[in-house]
Parts: C-alpha cells; structure tokens; sequence
C-alpha cells in the first residue's frame, strides 16, 4: 500500500511539473523610456513649427524618451497649468518654452520641490533664483539683432544719399518675451546711434502673420509709406509683404528695405529672389541640444548653464538652390 501511495506521489510530481512554467527562461532586458513634459508655446509661427518637429524628433521613443506635450496656445496661465500636471504626473524632466520672461517663480519652485529638472528652451526667464532651472537652450538674440542692426547702417551708409532721413517701421513680437526685448533693443540702440533714424511706429505683430498683416494696413492708411520695416520675425514679415502688396508698394529690391528674423526656408526664398533684403538666422533645432543636457544629467554629470545654437545672417548672394534643398525649417 505504501508503495502504491509513492508510485502515485511521484506521478502526480511529474504531472504538476509539466504544468508548471519554465523558470529557466531567460526574460528580455526591461527598457525604460525616460519621461519628459514639454511645455510649448504654441504654433504661432512656422519657426514654432519647427522647433516643435525638432523636440519630438529628439525625444522620441526610438532615442529612449517618452514625450507629454502641451501646446499652452501662447498663454502663461496655460503653462503654469501644464507645468503642473507634469509635476502630478512625476516626470523625469521638464522642459519649459516660455511665452513671457517673468512670472515663473513660484511654479519653478514647486517643481524643484518635487525634485524635477527643468530645462527652459529660446525664450528666457527673469527669477531671482537661477538654480531654478538647470540649464537654457536657444539662441543670442541681441547678438544676431545688433549684428541685423549693423547691416542696416552699413547698407544706408552706401546709398547716394548717406544723411537722408531714414523712417523706420518696427513690427514687435510678443510682448515681454526675450526674442521681442532683446531685438527691440537692438534697433532702439541703433536709432539712438544715428541721427537720421526715426522709428515712426512699433506696432504688435505677437509674431504671426495675420496680426501683423493688420497692424501693418491699418499704418499705412494713415501714414507715409517707410523707408525700413524692421520684423521682429519671418511671419509677421509675410505679413507686412501681403499689406504692402495691396498697397501696390514696391519692397525688397528697389523699394522698402525689409529685415527679418528666423530665416525659415521660405524667407530665405523671397531673400533670394530679393523680395526681402536681411534674414538674421534664429536656429530652432533645439531638441538634440536638450536630449544631449538630459543625457548628460542622467549619467550625473553637469550640463552647461547655457547653451547657444549656431546663427548667421543672410542676404540674396548667400543663399543657393542647394541651401534651400538642405533647409530642413
């Protein structure tokens, strides 16, 4: 009896471990993706665009990455929303594309209390604090404007008439935010410099193309058509094109000198084909600056503090077939 009740132990043994599992499997290596909340602007313009297409390239998840975007729809209140709920959502990083450069203190606090890094990209922040963040990405705005700014006066200086009177129109950007203080200041700095600029108007193009398109008609129903329109970026340059166009007002090449900024690859046409005299470069791939400061912090190193893309101006004898083929903005 007993060994029938062994006989039958042993049976159901060899029974259950054919059941069972194959412990011995080897399981495959776990990947995990590295979260990151970026908080964009908008898609005000086709430089915004860009930049987008840049940071979802970068931190895709092919590189690693898992990417929650917000488009705040060029709203503060809806960027501290976002900012928020990454902070909930315990990201590994943030990346912030501020709208203005103020404001920002208390939602910077609460996300290095929740000991999360920030990573701010093009526009600044002004806080009192700059541990805040860990690192900026983006480009020298005043650099490249009073270099657009040196272009003008060297250009006006080699006109038949040097110590004519220049009427300069100025298109801003969005109100407060980095790209539109530091370029307005250039241009202010210039008139200072030279006795023979009047910047007749600043008007509030907020970088698109529509508003400066009315901005701009609406100035010209009521005032001398100016020797100079100085475009705080490439839409609003558009902009100023179109309402220039009704008007029947030669620009570019044998009328009104025109600047922009960005040097999109559309620009850099009309540049070409001398619709629009300057394109002062802002470079908007900045996405694998931002992977390369994760990757970085990651291995628990330190990144620089700023970081400066890579920029150059533009008129029409610099501009090929083959640099518009290889634009990739």
């Amino acid at each position: 009896m007993k060994r029938l009740i062994l006989l039958f132990l042993s049976f159901t043994l060899l029974l259950l471990s054919g059941c069972m599992p194959d412990v011995r499997q080897t399981p495959e290596e776990e990947t995990t993706l590295i979260t990151v909340g970026f908080s964009q602007v908008g898609a005000e313009s086709d430089w915004r665009v860009a930049n987008t297409k840049s940071m979802r390239e970068s931190l895709s998840e092919e590189n690693g990455f898992e990417l929650l975007f917000d488009n705040a729809r060029q709203k503060q209140e809806n960027q501290f929303k976002a900012i928020r709920t990454f902070i909930q959502q315990d990201v590994d990083y943030i990346v912030l594309a501020p709208v203005t450069e103020t404001g920002w203190e208390s939602v910077l606090e609460e996300a290095r209390a929740a000991d999360i890094p920030v990573i701010i990209v093009d526009r600044q922040v002004e806080v009192s604090d700059p541990a805040l963040y860990t690192s900026w990405v983006g480009s020298d705005f005043r650099k490249t404007a009073d270099e657009a700014v040196a272009w003008l006066a060297e250009t006006l200086d080699a006109r038949e008439e040097p110590d004519a009177q220049v009427q300069i129109l100025h298109l801003q950007g969005t109100p407060g935010s980095t790209a539109q203080l530091q370029r307005s200041a250039a241009l202010e700095a210039g008139a200072a410099r030279h006795e023979t600029w009047t910047i007749t108007a600043q008007l509030n193009g907020d970088f698109t193309q529509a508003k400066a398109y009315e901005e701009t008609r609406a100035y010209l129903q009521g005032n001398p058509v100016p020797d100079v329109v100085y475009c705080e970026n490439d839409n609003m340059c558009f902009g100023v094109m179109q309402a220039l166009d009704e008007r029947g007002i030669a620009y570019g090449t044998g009328g009104v000198t025109l600047i922009t900024f960005d040097a999109v690859r559309t620009a850099l046409s009309y540049c070409r084909d001398g619709k629009i005299d300057l394109c002062a470069e802002c470079n908007p791939l900045h996405g694998p600056r931002v992977r390369a400061i994760i990757e970085q912090l990651e291995r628990g190193e330190t990144p620089e503090k700023q970081s400066y893309v890579p920029e150059q101006l533009f008129t029409a004898g610099q501009i090929t077939d083959e640099l518009l083929e290889s634009r990739i903005y």
